[in-house]
C-alpha cells in the first residue's frame, strides 16, 4: 500500500504511446468467444486485472482459454458447452464482468453464485437482476438482488421489451446476452445511446442485431461462430495522456491505434469544444471498430458545459475532464452525471475532494460538478488517494505533473485494474 511520490513540475511531454487494449472490447471478446462454436483468437487483449477476472470466471465454467503473448485463444463450445461452476465465481473489481455474466448465466440451466471485491459489493445490481428476472431467470442476493453475493439459476427464459431507466452499456449488454438465449425477440430501449461494442461484436461473431434509433433487438437461438478479433487501444486510457498533453507546457503526444467508436469519443468532442489542439488520423476502419492515431499539443482551453446525451459517451472520462477544466479559462459545468455516484467510488465526491487538496477550485453538485479554471496556477501539492479507483489514481498522477510541490498518491495499486504500464508510459514522454 504505502505512499507513492508522483512526478511534479513537468515542463514538457513528447513522444508516441501505444495505449493498452480497450477494456470493454477485451471483456466482450472472451465472453462471446466462450459461447461461440469454435476457436476465437484475440490480439491486443488487455492483460489488466478486470479482464483477467472475466477469463478466470469462464475457465470455471469449463471453457479452455490459453494466453499466448498478447493473444488470448478461446476454445468455444457454444452456449450449451458452459458447465455449472463447482465454486463461487469471483469477479474481483469488475462491474462489466458481473453484469454481463449475469446475462449469460440467465439463459443457462444451472446454478451459479457471483461475488466481487468490497467496491462491487456496493454497486447496484437490480438494474440487471430486475429485467433478467422478468425474462424468467431466478436471481437472489442481498436486499432482493440489489447487492452481491448474487445467486442465479437460469434457463427457460423468454424475450421482453425493456425500457432501461438509465443509458448503460452494461445493462443493455446483459439483457442482449440473455436475449440471444431466450425464446422470441428481446428489445432494449434506452433514454440515450450507450456504447455499442456488444452490438458490433454480435455481428462479428456471425449473429444479427436490429438497431432502430434508441432501440436494439436480438432474436433468440442464433448460433455464434468463433472469429479473430483485433482489440484497438482504449480511448478511456488514452484520455489521461490527451489531457496531460493539453495541460503540460511544450507538449506534443501521439497516441497510436486508439479505438474511435463514435459511442466512446465524447472526450474528443469536449476537448475540441474547449479549444484543444487535437488532430485525428483514422488509420483503419477495422471491420467492426474504427481505429486511428490522435495527436495532442499544449492547448489554450476555455470552459464549457457538458451534459445530456454526451454523458454516456464519456462517463468514464469525467474525472480526467474535471482536471482538464481546472486548466481552462472560465467556468466548466458537468451535469446529468448521476451515474458517477455508482462507479468504483462515488466519483463526483472523490474527484472534488482529491482535486481540492491540490488547490483546484471545484464544487460538487447533485448530478455533477462546477469547476472554476481562472486560478489554474494554484496547483500546489499534497497527499491524495485513488480510494481504490483506477481512473481516480491516473487522473491524480496527471494532475501532479502541473503541481509546484510534492504530491504523494495513496493506493497506487488500483491503476493496474485497467492500465498496468501507466507509469512506465508516462516516464517515456518525459
Amino acid at each position: 500500500m504505502g505512499k507513492h511520490t508522483l512526478q511534479t513540475n513537468i515542463t514538457s511531454l513528447q513522444g508516441d504511446i501505444i495505449v493498452p487494449g480497450d477494456k470493454s472490447i477485451s471483456h466482450r471478446s472472451v465472453m462471446f468467444g466462450a459461447v461461440a462454436e469454435g476457436v476465437t483468437t484475440v490480439t491486443g487483449f488487455l492483460m489488466g486485472e478486470d479482464c483477467l477476472s472475466t477469463v478466470s470466471c469462464f475457465r470455471q465454467l469449463g471453457v479452455e482459454i490459453e494466453e499466448k503473448n498478447d493473444q488470448m485463444v478461446i476454445h468455444g463450445k457454444g452456449w450449451a458447452g458452459l458447465k455449472e461452476p463447482s465454486e463461487v465465481l469471483n469477479v474481483g473489481n469488475s462491474g462489466t464482468t458481473i453484469r454481463l455474466m449475469m446475462g449469460i448465466l440467465a439463459g443457462r440451466n444451472f446454478h451459479a453464485t457471483l461475488i466481487g471485491d468490497e467496491s462491487i459489493g456496493k454497486r447496484p445490481m437490480t438494474r440487471v437482476t430486475k429485467p433478467l428476472g422478468q425474462m424468467g431467470a431466478k436471481i437472489d442476493g442481498r436486499q432482493h438482488g440489489e447487492y452481491t453475493p448474487l445467486s442465479i439459476r437460469g434457463g427457460g427464459i423468454s424475450g421482453i421489451e425493456y425500457h432501461a431507466p438509465v443509458a448503460s452499456a452494461q445493462v443493455k449488454s446483459s439483457i442482449l446476452l440473455a436475449g440471444l438465449q431466450a425464446e422470441g425477440i428481446t428489445t432494449v430501449v434506452e433514454p440515450e445511446k450507450s456504447r455499442d461494442h456488444t452490438e458490433r461484436m454480435i455481428r462479428q461473431f456471425g449473429g444479427t442485431v436490429d438497431e432502430k434509433g434508441l432501440s436494439v433487438s436480438v432474436r433468440g437461438g442464433q448460433p455464434l461462430k468463433g472469429t479473430e478479433i483485433q482489440v484497438p487501444g482504449d480511448i478511456s486510457s488514452a484520455a489521461f495522456f490527451l489531457v496531460a498533453g493539453a495541460i503540460v507546457p511544450n507538449s506534443c503526444i501521439t497516441l497510436k491505434n486508439v479505438g474511435l467508436n463514435p459511442t466512446r469519443t465524447g472526450i474528443i468532442d469536449v476537448m475540441k469544444a474547449m479549444g484543444a489542439d487535437i488532430t485525428i488520423e483514422e488509420t483503419a476502419e477495422e471491420q467492426f471498430e474504427p481505429i486511428g492515431d490522435i495527436t495532442i499539443k499544449t492547448s489554450h482551453l476555455k470552459g464549457t458545459t457538458i451534459g445530456g446525451e454526451l454523458i454516456p459517451r464519456l462517463i468514464d472520462e469525467l474525472p480526467i475532464i474535471a482536471l482538464l477544466a481546472t486548466q481552462a479559462e472560465g467556468e466548466t459545468i458537468i451535469r446529468d452525471a448521476h451515474e458517477l455516484k455508482v462507479k468504483e467510488t462515488n466519483r463526483i465526491d472523490t474527484v472534488v475532494n482529491e482535486l481540492s487538496k491540490l488547490g483546484a477550485s471545484i464544487t460538487a453538485t447533485d448530478d455533477g460538478m462546477v469547476i472554476h479554471g481562472d486560478d489554474k496556477d494554484k496547483f500546489t501539492g499534497g497527499v491524495v488517494s485513488s480510494h481504490g479507483d483506477h481512473r481516480i489514481g491516473m487522473m491524480l498522477a496527471v494532475a501532479a505533473l502541473i503541481c509546484k510541490e510534492e504530491v504523494s498518491l495513496e493506493h497506487k495499486e488500483a491503476i493496474s485494474v485497467s492500465y498496468p504500464q501507466f507509469f512506465a508510459d508516462l516516464e517515456k514522454l518525459m
